[in-house]
């Protein structure tokens, strides 16, 4: 069985992302042009598919990390360091408003849901959603060793 850990993510999420295209509930809002992905970074995105490819990829995360997952976790995740040339360098967290709208919709799809267990609230993947990852992820292992 070939699940995400035996393919390269970026190609999982470059096809994960054109698959959750396809699917209506997912796109982006019209701020999302305008917004930073967070603040630490400079200008907005300037690839026009982001919301696709970020929604693939928390995605990804969500089936990497195995147990309930939520917005302030993936902050930390996609945050990076603000940079002030001479003055030390400092970390920030990710945009929360991209990631809630992206998890919302995402449950909207059916593909995650929320959970609580052993005392841990956040999301977790459903049968459907892992089954779209897994069917991505043999696709690519097929093809990659053709």
């Amino acid at each position: 069985m070939v699940n995400v850990f035996d393919v390269r993510a970026d190609e999982l999420i470059k096809n994960l992302s054109q698959e959750l295209r396809k699917m209506s509930e997912i796109k982006p809002p019209e701020w999302s042009k305008f917004a930073k992905s967070g603040s630490s970074r400079k200008r907005p995105p300037e690839n026009d598919d982001f919301w696709f490819v970020r929604a693939a990829s928390i995605l990804r995360q969500i089936y990497i990390m195995g147990r309930p997952i939520g917005t302030q976790r993936l902050r930390t995740k996609y945050g990076g360091k603000v940079k002030h040339g001479q003055r030390t360098n400092y970390f920030r967290k990710g945009s929360g408003s991209i990631i809630r709208k992206i998890l919302q919709q995402l449950e909207k799809e059916g593909l995650i849901e929320k959970k609580e267990i052993n005392g841990v609230k956040g999301r977790v993947l459903t049968p459907k959603g892992k089954s779209l990852i897994d069917k991505k992820a043999a696709e690519i292992f097929k093809n990659s060793k053709l």
